[in-house]
């Protein structure tokens, strides 16, 4: 677990936070500056935030702090051990012992450490879209292509058949996901629709090993990094205290944002987002446990497709 996090944010007026970013990541919590997104800064309240300095966590099997572009990869692996506070929601940091004058008994700490605590558990299910034109010069005009749509169908089936009552879909607000979500929806009449920028698709750090071709200019990188590790952080922790059942939510979006959470929800090097690859409509589920603890269901997962329904455009 790292404790160099220097992804430090400039958020707009309107949502102070009252301390630097701490340890290595986790889903930000108060006093966290991408940790304003889980304290209430709305997905559009994002834009106002500036990136003083993106720098990813330490390069996978680099010196102490090596980020330059180009170093060649290492493989000699780093150990990693397991954060079970990485998203700063253990009750402990939950309760603001300075609303007191003196330390709390206790007994009154361990009933307020109680309220915190989370009781139920969560599934993520995380959904590519379907296929769709990629040659289209506008965003608004990439489509899903009619092998893409039938994938949406197929998608849709399969969470349908799970016979669970899942709670929302949350989607992306680009046009291939929106398509996907319609298609997916008709299987899962009643559940609510959220759509958002944060799971837009974008580059959200510099890859490890580089790739020949995929290379986004740095400012890409600039822009996307801290939308997409706002939308970790809002999206994938444990359970609200007040949540007494177990809840199962759908996420629609993109490859590199999928990927990208993966990673940074089991606590792996997040610069190895690009070794990971993800079928169109394929399903990724994630289950968070009230202690914190990350496990990965299925990754990509289109076993209910046809093969000649399979695609990864």
């Amino acid at each position: 677990c790292e404790n160099n996090l220097n992804t430090l944010i400039d958020w707009a007026p309107s949502a102070p936070v009252s301390a630097p970013a701490r340890g290595w990541c986790g889903t930000g919590q108060q006093g966290h500056p991408a940790g304003a997104v889980a304290s209430g800064l709305r997905p559009a309240a994002w834009r106002g935030a500036r990136l003083r300095c993106f720098s990813p966590p330490r390069r996978w099997g680099s010196p102490a702090g090596a980020l330059t572009r180009g170093r060649a990869w290492s493989r000699a692996a780093r150990p990693r051990v397991w954060d079970p506070n990485g998203a700063r929601r253990e009750p402990l940091s939950l309760v603001n012992l300075r609303k007191r004058n003196l330390e709390p008994g206790e007994e009154e700490l361990a009933s307020r450490l109680d309220h915190y605590k989370a009781k139920a558990t969560r599934h993520i299910f995380l959904i590519r879209h379907s296929q769709y034109h990629v040659d289209a010069s506008l965003e608004k005009d990439r489509t899903l292509t009619p092998l893409g749509r039938e994938q949406a169908e197929l998608t849709g089936l399969r969470l349908a058949s799970l016979g669970l009552k899942f709670n929302k879909i949350v989607h992306s607000s680009m046009t291939r996901a929106i398509e996907t979500t319609d298609i997916i929806s008709k299987h899962l009449p009643g559940v609510c629709r959220v759509s958002t920028d944060l799971l837009r698709e974008g580059a959200p750090i510099e890859p490890d090993p580089p790739v020949s071709h995929w290379k986004p200019e740095a400012v890409q990188y600039y822009e996307d990094g801290a939308r997409i590790e706002a939308a970790f952080r809002n999206y994938i922790h444990r359970a609200d205290a007040k949540q007494q059942e177990d809840s199962y939510e759908i996420f629609i979006c993109h490859a590199n944002v999928i990927r990208y959470i993966v990673c940074r929800a089991l606590q792996f090097p997040p610069e190895g987002w690009l070794r990971l690859s993800l079928n169109n409509g394929s399903i990724t589920h994630l289950v968070v446990r009230p202690d914190g603890r990350v496990a990965l269901r299925a990754l990509g997962d289109t076993g209910f497709m046809p093969p000649d329904k399979i695609s990864r455009s």
